[in-house]
């Protein structure tokens, strides 16, 4: 028996075995290596794309198993998509339509779903996407979703975690991967990991120290989570 590409060519019988005894088989076979094979991810972003850049880096070593299918972003010249250009990765701006800072428009997630859907995405990541997830995009990719938050959640959802932070006078923040729903970062946490407040920090060193933290913990968040829930 030969396969050449999704085509079954019978050679030849197993001897003491049927001919559809042998295609179970070989069926068997090819949904166990399925199984193990690392997720099609798209990778979902707004800025500078620096955990973008990350993951990609993680999958290109080898230290993720995973396919990154295709970058999207609500901003057309965001440094997300200047990335996956670089990278010759799928790169798509989706226009977000004329809602208020932080929503999307339903043609504008209807758009999300179609384009996810054609790529054949396993796992949605969110890496700084400044959009609120809603239907029809969370029914379409069921606990499919995750992201990553500046901040040891539930303490300090939503923006300028580090500010937040430091303006209640906190002595260690973090990071926190979770699955999204349809609340603001109150969905499951998958894993969190704690940076320490130092004396003389400011925002932006200390937003500094938890992307490192972030950059180290997503990666093997999305690879842990594959392996349990795929």
């Amino acid at each position: 028996m030969e396969r050449l590409g999704t085509e079954i060519r019978i050679l030849s019988l197993v001897e003491g075995k049927s001919t559809s005894a042998t295609l179970k088989q070989l069926e068997a076979e090819e949904e166990k290596g399925e199984s193990k094979r690392g997720p099609r991810l798209a990778l979902l972003g707004s800025g500078t794309g620096s955990n973008v850049r990350a993951l990609i880096d993680a999958v290109e070593s080898g230290m993720l198993d995973a396919e990154v299918a295709v970058v999207l972003s609500d901003v057309d010249d965001s440094g997300v998509l200047q990335i996956a250009k670089e990278k010759n990765l799928p790169a798509l701006h989706i226009d977000p339509g004329t809602q208020k800072r932080g929503r999307l428009t339903d043609a504008a997630l209807k758009e999300i779903v179609d384009r996810l859907e054609a790529h054949r995405v396993d796992l949605v990541i969110l890496a700084g996407f400044m959009r609120v997830i809603r239907e029809p995009l969370l029914s379409s990719f069921p606990a499919r979703i995750l992201n990553v938050h500046p901040s040891l959640l539930p303490k300090f959802p939503g923006l300028n975690a580090a500010r937040q932070a430091l303006g209640a006078g906190e002595t260690e923040t973090g990071t926190t991967i979770h699955l999204v729903d349809s609340t603001i970062d109150g969905g499951k946490i998958l894993v969190q990991a704690t940076v320490p407040i130092l004396e003389g920090d400011d925002e932006h060193s200390l937003q500094a120290r938890v992307q490192e933290q972030e950059h180290r913990l997503y990666a093997k968040a999305i690879g842990e989570y594959w392996k349990t829930n795929q």
